[in-house]
């Protein structure tokens, strides 16, 4: 497979009254032509920062991409003039957001949202832009396409919203479609049809997916590799095969164990002690292990690295170390 986008050391800082603040501190990530990644992790954890700064969205002031490189196709984004950026948003590059009725425009139809994409981005006339928009709309599942166009927003549902935001997203044929918790607020049956419709979308026009979650039922039926993210750094990165399976970091552990099971066979919930800690208070060591149960005294005063194993995965844990040693 080929390498469509890497993003190597990616650290994006905030800074407010003197401090600075390192939501992304460090990412590294590569997706392959027709891949789909997950991120996953806690809300705090980073996720929609680094999805963020690949789209060079981040608000400056207060934030800023202070490191690294992110390369689509061998081209780093961080260095491209932002006119070359809008030309790349949209064309090679497209975001579903979590909420579309935020993202839609409310006094615009949906049809003049899908045609003013087209016309800004193909160059296409209105009366062709209009009937691409008709098919796209058709493609994500609306019988009634040629009527949706002339709807506004808040006349359709959340998940009809979000099918509009998928053929927007999809309108230019990206290279890469990234989604920021695009079933969130989305009952299961939708969810399911949602997350459906973005592999055959993806298939149909060989798009690569990276997708944010913190819903480890989506990941396992959409992605084919993830990256689990904790504390503005990735902590776990596998097949999602072998994450499944044998998931090696505390921290993945426990987020699976706090997944119900389908038997229902169990009365009460685990789940992590304490909460994720604000980027402005960072453990010194190991910034999970004030929550981890296998804690010891290197975990407190130095911070792991991100090291391979010898089953072609990815951890952060002196844990890992120790079982390699002992190996």
């Amino acid at each position: 497979m080929s390498t469509l986008l890497e993003v190597k050391n990616l650290k994006t800082h905030f800074f407010r009254r003197k401090k600075v603040i390192p939501a992304v501190d460090g990412v590294d990530l590569k997706i392959n032509k027709g891949e789909t990644v997950a991120l996953v992790g806690e809300s705090g954890s980073g996720k929609s920062i680094t999805s963020l700064s690949i789209m060079r969205l981040i608000p400056s002031p207060p934030g800023k991409i202070v490191d690294g490189e992110i390369l689509l196709e061998g081209r780093d984004l961080v260095k491209v003039s932002e006119d070359e950026m809008c030309h790349i948003r949209g064309n090679d590059i497209s975001m579903i957001f979590q909420e579309p009725m935020t993202s839609l425009n409310p006094v615009l139809t949906i049809g003049e949202q899908i045609v003013e994409v087209l016309i800004y981005h193909q160059k296409m006339s209105k009366k062709e832009a209009t009937k691409k928009a008709i098919e796209l709309l058709q493609l994500v599942g609306f019988s009634r396409a040629a009527e949706i166009i002339d709807d506004y927003p808040h006349r359709l549902s959340g998940g009809m919203r979000q099918r509009v935001m998928i053929a927007m997203a999809m309108s230019c044929n990206p290279k890469l479609l990234i989604a920021d918790e695009p079933t969130t607020a989305l009952d299961v049956t939708i969810q399911a049809q949602i997350l459906d419709l973005m592999k055959e979308v993806s298939e149909k026009f060989d798009t690569s997916i990276l997708i944010i979650t913190h819903d480890l039922g989506v990941v396992s039926d959409v992605a084919d590799r993830v990256l689990v993210m904790y504390c503005g750094q990735v902590v776990e990165e596998a097949a999602v095969e072998d994450l499944f399976d044998e998931p090696l970091h505390p921290y993945t552990i426990g987020l699976m164990d706090s997944i119900p099971p389908i038997d229902g066979d169990k009365d009460r919930l685990d789940s992590i002690v304490g909460n994720v800690p604000s980027p402005e208070h960072f453990p010194k060591g190991c910034r999970f292990a004030p929550r981890c149960p296998h804690a010891f005294e290197r975990c407190l005063k130095e911070q792991p690295e991100l090291k391979p194993t010898r089953d072609g995965r990815s951890v952060r844990c002196f844990l890992s170390d120790e079982e390699e040693a002992k190996a």
